[in-house]
């Protein structure tokens, strides 16, 4: 997704990212751009399903396509998995939230509940780390708290101004950090519903929320060029980790361990940044990525990779020390923008624009 201009400069035509208040065409979601803006281009054609997934690394066993899902009717924005890996939740630009069961890695996920309610598209959700709970972030200004048991609505969260993009519980369950186009991070309390704290946080969109696993940091991302760490608890800016360069951030996640920060930029590149020193350690390239706020994730199941969607209709999987790229996934036909990784088995979940509007669930062969 492009960096919106500065105020009060007209947002280029060929970007139809959803700019604030200015743009002349409001999204339906914030992740994806309109469907119609987000021409593929004729070398970009995709392989069929098919088609076998290239590895470059011959003692990596290679994920391929197990199950694809079609039950959204609009681009895909955001795909988690619980934290006990019984659920897979995916959010859409179609209003809607998706919850699945992926009890058996050889059965097709199972849909258990649609969430609705938000009365535009849904950017990202989180789910609680009993995954009892499942917030969803939407370009409606609200942030909605739903039960995965009984798939009922629990609360709205209101405050923000403009679209909610991102969303993360904290790992005791307690709090909720969102990230807004209102350049805003706001910390909520889950069990009363109210906002107790607006950090300033950036000087435009706020793109990725993320807890360190002791729910003390977070760290948010801007298409202002920065990464900032919080104190959950004061609410105080603690570091600033700043590229030279300055690229849009579009995404942001703590490893983990907590000791790194995985940052997605718009100029095709993912940085592995050491968060004591604010030193950035290893580069991951090769995946297309300018336009978009794709998701990236860490891999921890069968060694160690770096997951990642990208706007040439793949995902792209790096060693994490060599920052080799060993398998390239194919399959999607429009930019995959989302991808999680379960956290016990050997499976990668992607999402993808609306040209596609489909999650795919790659797996492992297992001997």
């Amino acid at each position: 997704m492009p960096k919106p201009p500065p105020e009060p400069a007209a947002p280029p035509p060929e970007d139809a990212a959803p700019p604030p208040e200015a743009s002349a065409q409001p999204p339906e979601s914030a992740a994806p751009l309109p469907e119609a803006a987000a021409p593929l281009p004729e070398a970009a054609a995709p392989l069929p399903e098919a088609a076998a997934p290239s590895s470059s690394d011959p003692t990596f066993t290679p994920y391929t396509l197990k199950h694809t899902l079609t039950h959204h009717k609009r681009a895909i924005s955001s795909l988690k998995f619980s934290e006990n890996g019984l659920l897979l939740a995916s959010s859409s630009a179609d209003k809607t939230a998706l919850l699945f069961s992926t009890t058996t890695p050889t059965t097709t996920p199972t849909l258990l509940h649609t969430f609705s309610g938000h009365s535009k598209g849904v950017s990202d959700l989180s789910f609680s780390s009993d995954s009892r709970f499942l917030a969803t972030a939407s370009d409606d200004t609200t942030l909605r708290l739903h039960d995965t048991a009984t798939g009922s609505h629990i609360k709205t969260l209101t405050g923000h101004t403009n679209y909610v993009f991102c969303v993360s519980f904290n790992p005791q369950s307690n709090t909720i950090a969102s990230g807004s186009f209102d350049e805003t991070v706001r910390i909520w309390d889950v069990r009363s519903g109210k906002c107790v704290r607006v950090l300033p946080a950036h000087s435009d969109p706020v793109t990725a929320v993320s807890f360190d696993r002791d729910g003390k940091l977070i760290v948010s991302s801007s298409y202002d060029g920065l990464c900032r760490i919080w104190d959950a608890s004061t609410g105080h800016c603690v570091k600033t980790l700043i590229d030279e360069e300055s690229p849009p951030v579009s995404f942001v996640k703590f490893s983990p361990n907590s000791k790194f920060i995985l940052v997605g930029t718009l100029d095709n590149t993912l940085r592995l940044w050491n968060f004591s020193t604010g030193k950035f350690l290893k580069t991951y390239k090769g995946h297309v990525n300018s336009k978009f706020c794709i998701s990236s994730a860490f891999s921890t199941t069968n060694g160690k990779c770096i997951v990642s969607g990208s706007e040439d209709n793949c995902v792209y999987l790096w060693e994490l020390q060599s920052r080799k790229v060993i398998q390239k996934l194919e399959g999607h036909t429009d930019t995959v923008i989302s991808v999680a990784c379960h956290p016990t088995r050997n499976m990668i979940a992607s999402g993808a624009l609306g040209n596609d509007k489909t999650i795919k669930i790659w797996t492992q062969d297992e001997d």
